[in-house]
């Protein structure tokens, strides 16, 4: 017997959907109270959906899936911050966190299962990458961190990374597609300014980033300012090196007048002297930035050490003595490897 397979029914856009609502012999502003379901009610079930008739449901059950994200497992820092594992609807996992603090409530999510560009300090890169996540799916972590964020913590998501498992640019379509459907009136509502897209560097990507006119915030991962050190760490840079960064930087700020933060990883013994701060200091002068000075968070897989902190102070204060806006992070939900770069699944159910 032969078996029809649903269509996922939120890859479709709101004129697609009412186009099968046509095909279906239903109205179609039926199809606007669906995807008012789906998108700002963030509706799990068909059967959820109570200004629908019985029938039409059962329809729409019959024909359709939505491919839902589900908590795995949550596991909570000392520092209150929490991460979870996602099962995704093809039994897939992903990691996303939800980071607590006094003035705003920040979620960490994925956009793809594993990871191709092999960083040789983060965790994920030691995954191999099995798919791109689908809009629904990013979606989804968002809606569920939000959920997490209200019932532990009182309050509600303020802003989004995309600094979770993946390489956001390798799945530019549904990258942006999930920042509309967050963004938008009849979505989350959420603003574009509190969401930030960070890459390892992917230069024709982030040109057109400012082709598309993108409003949310670019980070750009670079940990260190020469290529002969970036290629040790991130094999990316040899196809992107630092001059085609500038380049598309250059080109990404003329097209959006966004400024752009660089995060920075600070290795013992690596990147860590005044020389290397110099270094970044030059390339901050490209296009108007902040730099991140990221704490490193150790890996199974390396035997990166974070730099002394009189080092990152001396790297601080002598990026702010060029006029460079900068911030010493530190690392949230460590003891549970919830932390910048610890992302990888190791517990499958």
């Amino acid at each position: 017997m032969l078996t029809t397979k649903k269509t996922d029914i939120r890859s479709l856009d709101l004129a697609q959907l009412q186009q099968h609502f046509i095909a279906m012999k239903e109205p179609s502003y039926r199809a606007k109270q669906v995807y008012q379901w789906l998108w700002e009610k963030s509706a799990r079930t068909f059967s959820e959906m109570s200004n629908l008739s019985k029938d039409l449901r059962n329809k729409l059950d019959e024909n359709y899936a939505i491919n839902v994200v589900e908590v795995n497992n949550s596991q909570f820092s000392n520092d209150h911050t929490i991460k979870n594992t996602f099962r995704l609807y093809d039994g897939n996992i992903v990691e996303g966190v939800l980071i607590p603090m006094d003035e705003r409530m920040t979620a960490c999510v994925s956009s793809q299962v594993g990871c191709s560009l092999t960083c040789k300090f983060c965790a994920t890169g030691y995954m191999d990458r099995k798919r791109n996540l689908n809009a629904d799916e990013i979606y989804d972590q968002v809606v569920l961190i939000d959920q997490q964020a209200k019932q532990n913590y009182n309050a509600p998501l303020t802003n989004i990374v995309y600094m979770g498992m993946g390489e956001p640019l390798l799945n530019y379509a549904n990258v942006l597609k999930s920042i509309e459907r967050i963004t938008a009136p009849d979505g989350l509502n959420m603003s574009y300014k509190r969401i930030t897209v960070s890459t390892a560097g992917i230069s024709k990507m982030i040109k057109k980033l400012g082709d598309d006119g993108v409003k949310f915030n670019l980070a750009l991962s670079l940990h260190a300012a020469n290529d002969k050190k970036r290629n040790e760490i991130m094999p990316i840079n040899e196809h992107n090196t630092l001059k085609a960064l500038e380049e598309a930087l250059k080109y990404y700020y003329s097209k959006t007048k966004n400024p752009v933060t660089y995060e920075y990883i600070v290795f013992n013994h690596f990147n860590d002297e005044i020389q290397d701060a110099m270094e970044l200091a030059k390339f901050c002068k490209h296009v108007p930035c902040k730099v991140n000075l990221i704490e490193y968070n150790p890996i199974q897989f390396a035997d990166f050490v974070n730099a002394e902190g009189d080092k990152i102070d001396a790297f601080s204060n002598y990026l702010k003595s060029q006029g460079i806006n900068t911030n010493i992070r530190r690392s949230r939900g460590k003891d549970i490897d919830a932390a910048c770069g610890q992302l990888a699944v190791k517990q499958q159910s």
